[in-house]
């Protein structure tokens, strides 16, 4: 399998930009919930990022459509390295309190929800590149990933314990600068024009552009059922990762290495998972693997430590869970890029991503106001329960016997228009 420089320029700058924002999202958290003591504010900080990366994913499409997904990620990537760098600056003056946090991390989440819809929306034209399957890149970019937040995860917990969380970030900062020199230099610009004998007389404006996308995906019933089962777990990841395990962890009387290592747990076990569908994913029986790599990645995560479980236990829950979820992304991402038409790309693959982060800014929300109301225990076992329903959907709707089949319009608009790297 040979894929080439530029993806192998997108798969060091996801690694060196998932492996910052894992550090983020670790000391972040642990930054309010050991500063403040608490689960509701902790789960608000969570909220102050994620609602505007959603919204910034949503209505960047069109611009990355229009600009180039190349520009979108250079621009974000440069300006996040400015604005995470204030978190550290103000915290050695002293001067990083919740009213100047909350701005900061608001002002992340724009930047890095356009950042990320423009690598994602690269992925097809790398597949084409590279004359591989879909499924093939996808899993690999996959396993990248998926070692980045390993890597990322195991490193900030170490790192936050010997300089605290606010410091940390500096090291998220570098990892924005290196991927944003990595893109501009080693991958080529994709957009390109019209021929001239379909060049439309008067260019559609933006919120057309948008609406095209939204048509597209809303009459998809693949897509929406996709976004309709992602968005509900999605928000139960959040609690999880942004609320329930910090503070079942400090409950413990772990500091944030513990922590950083359960992470890297479940992420370095799906790598392992996500190479197996790297290797075999053109012959996976897609809508099955899906199926039964979200009924093990979900509900034992939140059940094991409602229990009280050694942690021995918990780590090895995490570890099946993260098998399980190596398979994931890459059957989604396939199935996803195989339904829409090239020139729908961007706008399309940002609405989707960005409706299955909808509910993502109110998950650290909800854990922490149900850990304040009914105890850590209890919180941990109904969002289990609540996840395990979530996950039983393919079993039960019909819109989810598409998985294999792409779309009439997407396979007829790419048919015979490979893409070529335009210099940009």
């Amino acid at each position: 399998m040979r894929l080439g420089g530029p993806f192998l320029a997108l798969a060091a700058a996801e690694t060196f930009s998932l492996s910052g924002t894992r550090l983020s999202t670790i000391a972040i958290p642990w930054l309010v919930l050991s500063t403040t003591g608490s689960p509701v504010l902790t789960g608000l900080t969570a909220m102050m990022e994620m609602l505007p990366y959603v919204i910034a994913k949503a209505l960047g499409g069109p611009l990355i459509d229009r600009a180039g997904a190349k520009s979108i990620a250079i621009i974000c990537d440069t300006a996040s390295v400015l604005v995470v760098a204030l978190v550290p600056l103000l915290d050695l003056f002293g001067m990083l309190g919740m009213p100047v946090l909350l701005p900061l991390v608001f002002a992340m989440g724009v930047l890095r929800g356009p950042s990320d819809a423009a690598k994602q929306a690269m992925v097809p034209d790398i597949a084409t590149l590279a004359n591989v399957p879909l499924e093939r890149v996808t899993g690999v970019a996959s396993a990248i990933e998926r070692l980045a937040s390993t890597a990322g995860a195991a490193g900030a917990g170490a790192l936050i314990g010997l300089i605290g969380p606010g410091q940390a970030l500096l090291v998220n900062a570098a990892t924005f600068a290196a991927a944003a020199l990595i893109v501009a230099a080693g991958i080529p610009g994709t957009r390109r024009a019209p021929a001239p004998e379909t060049r439309p007389v008067e260019r559609a404006s933006y919120l057309e552009d948008l609406r095209e996308g939204w048509r597209f995906l809303r009459g998809d019933a693949v897509l929406v059922s996709i976004v309709a089962m992602v968005a509900v777990t999605n928000l139960f990841d959040q609690a999880y990762h942004a609320v329930l395990l910090p503070v079942w962890t400090r409950d413990a009387g772990h500091g944030p290495e513990l922590l950083g290592a359960m992470f890297a747990a479940f992420a370095g076990a799906s790598i392992a998972g996500a190479a197996i569908a790297a290797a075999i994913g053109e012959r996976m029986p897609r809508l099955m693997v899906y199926t039964v790599a979200f009924l093990l990645t979900g509900f034992p995560r939140f059940l094991v430590p409602a229990l009280d479980a050694p942690i021995g236990l918990v780590f090895a829950t995490l570890a099946i869970a993260g098998f399980a979820s190596g398979f994931l992304n890459p059957i989604l991402s396939a199935v996803i890029f195989e339904r829409i038409p090239k020139p729908l790309t961007g706008r399309v693959t940002a609405l989707n991503t960005a409706l299955c982060f909808a509910l993502i800014p109110f998950g650290g929300l909800a854990g922490g106001a149900l850990i304040s109301g009914l105890g850590l225990a209890a919180a941990l076992f109904l969002m289990g329960i609540a996840y395990l329903a979530a996950t039983l959907a393919p079993l039960a709707l019909k819109s989810f016997r598409g998985f294999d089949r792409a779309s009439p319009e997407a396979s007829s608009s790419s048919r015979g228009q490979a893409p070529q790297p335009s210099g940009r």
